[in-house]
């Protein structure tokens, strides 16, 4: 009876964070509830006599990924308009697609697992949780787990392949680089970091320069340009610099 009532709590809790996700107006909530639902399912594996998965759940996706990924929304900017164009033709059909399929193999699993009989994780742990997944996922499940592997490593290469820069000129020697810098128009030192003597510490805010005015270049070009608070005193231009 109390599993019972724990699974439906947290099966409430997990689709509420899983709709927040698709429908909160910011991404910073939608990470948030991201992290909700995957709380949720660690409960339930832990519920369920998998407690190492439970904790992988917790410390792994919840604590590391959906943190990194808190933190980078924080780093650039919550505040930030994201662009409404599709850069890849179709990504929307497609991904109604995909998620459809997915949908009907979901439903088509768990339809299997209510009509065959379930003999549930007493067998699988009769050595231990983490012995049992161990033999299920290099013996059963082997060529599934290789699929994964290989899926996970294709991602990293195609990300680095589209983050790679083609280096179409010469590389400039450090004698060049300072030759450029001391010329006239240069910049002798190194330009303030994005935020500072701002209210904002993002990187899509301009640095400040002596007369109050943004520096456009200290903001990487690939971003949209935040304009700089006017008003901030020197006591708040001190705080957000050692923010």
């Amino acid at each position: 009876m109390t599993e019972t009532i724990v699974f439906w709590v947290l099966a409430v809790l997990a689709v509420i964070g899983a709709l927040g996700v698709v429908t909160a107006p910011k991404a910073v909530y939608s990470a948030m509830s991201l992290a909700l639902t995957m709380i949720a399912l660690a409960v339930l594996y832990i519920v369920q006599d998998a407690p190492f998965l439970g904790v992988v759940q917790v410390v792994v996706y919840t604590g590391a990924v959906m943190m990194l990924f808190l933190f980078v929304l924080m780093l650039i900017g919550v505040d930030s308009s994201e662009s409404l164009v599709e850069t890849l033709r179709g990504q929307r059909v497609a991904a109604i697609v995909i998620g459809v399929g997915f949908g009907v193999l979901l439903i088509a699993g768990i339809g299997t697992v209510s009509a065959g009989a379930s003999a549930g994780l007493t067998q699988a742990n009769s050595n231990g949780n983490v012995e049992g997944l161990a033999a299920l996922i290099f013996t059963k499940y082997l060529w599934a787990f290789e699929l994964t592997g290989a899926l996970l490593i294709t991602a990293a290469l195609g990300a680095m392949v589209l983050a790679h820069r083609e280096r179409f000129d010469r590389r400039k020697t450090q004698r060049e680089l300072a030759v450029e810098r001391f010329a006239p128009g240069g910049h002798p030192t190194t330009l303030p970091n994005p935020g500072v003597y701002a209210r904002h510490n993002a990187v899509d805010v301009p640095a400040r320069l002596p007369d109050g005015s943004g520096s456009e270049l200290s903001v990487s070009a690939i971003l949209q340009l935040r304009p700089v608070p006017d008003g901030a005193t020197s006591h708040e231009s001190q705080n957000g610099e050692q923010r």
